[in-house]
């Protein structure tokens, strides 16, 4: 029986083979900076393994402590129901395993760093940033909490990174769309004009983001977070915070 917490990332999924390989890339970085820390994939939709069968795995192979981390940046759907209620289900048949579900990835300092990372790769120069503007083109919801927080995030980056404009744009569910928000800094006299995906693995939406960047001419066009290193860091502090929180009465564990 082993007593330390696993890490389960939980994906959602994709048709796109570029989504999974994305994914294992992340957690490949993710064990390479901590050793002996038993690390799983399963994917809500698409791929394979399913989370249930990770976790029936896990249980049967001794593991009694899990901490599930949702690879989302923003809290939104998936996060407060989708995700909860797989563990819950599973917690029901393996009433020998306790899951702890941990925080969402976003807002994080990491992530913006990332982001700027991706940007440098593209082409973008430091000395750029006061001329440039960006556009944060994120996956889009419906859930007004997580709208709220990418608009909120891109008012946070451009105060503290000193971009001549940062918009927020998305390429479903809700508006502006990324070719939109470009022609929106060039009508303002933006000199130029990034786009950022925030997004972590390619797929639909971040090739619609990259068809709306291309389409308005965007100047840059940064890839993917990918497994980025600070996004590889930031799984390991979620890990770090859930696993922590678990031992403390006030936490409610999805156990049975």
């Amino acid at each position: 029986m082993n007593a330390r917490p696993a890490l389960l990332v939980i994906a959602h999924g994709s048709r796109d083979p570029r989504h999974a390989a994305t994914v294992s890339a992340l957690c490949a970085r993710v064990r390479a900076l901590r050793p002996g820390l038993r690390v799983e994939v399963g994917y809500l939709d698409f791929n394979a393994p399913a989370v249930p069968q990770v976790l029936e795995r896990l249980s049967a192979e001794g593991v009694r402590d899990v901490v599930a981390l949702p690879l989302l940046l923003t809290r939104a759907f998936h996060a407060k129901s989708d995700i909860p209620a797989v563990l819950r289900e599973a917690a029901l048949r393996l009433p020998l395993l306790t899951v702890h579900q941990a925080e969402v990835l976003g807002p994080s300092a990491l992530l913006t760093a990332a982001l700027e990372r991706r940007l440098e790769e593209a082409g973008l120069r430091p000395g750029d940033r006061r001329s440039t503007g960006v556009v944060l083109a994120s996956a889009g919801s419906s859930d007004p909490e997580a709208i709220a927080v990418i608009a909120e995030i891109a008012r946070e980056w451009r105060r503290t990174a000193n971009w001549c404009a940062v918009r927020p744009a998305f390429a479903s569910a809700s508006l502006p769309r990324t070719a939109d928000a470009v022609r929106a800094l060039r009508a303002e006299g933006v000199d130029r004009v990034a786009v950022a995906p925030y997004v972590i693995a390619p797929g639909f939406l971040p090739d619609r983001i990259a068809a709306g960047a291309r389409e308005a001419g965007a100047d840059i066009l940064a890839p993917v977070l990918g497994a980025a290193p600070e996004l590889a860091r930031l799984l390991l502090r979620r890990f770090d915070q859930a696993a922590a929180a678990r031992v403390r009465p006030e936490l409610t564990a999805l156990s049975a």
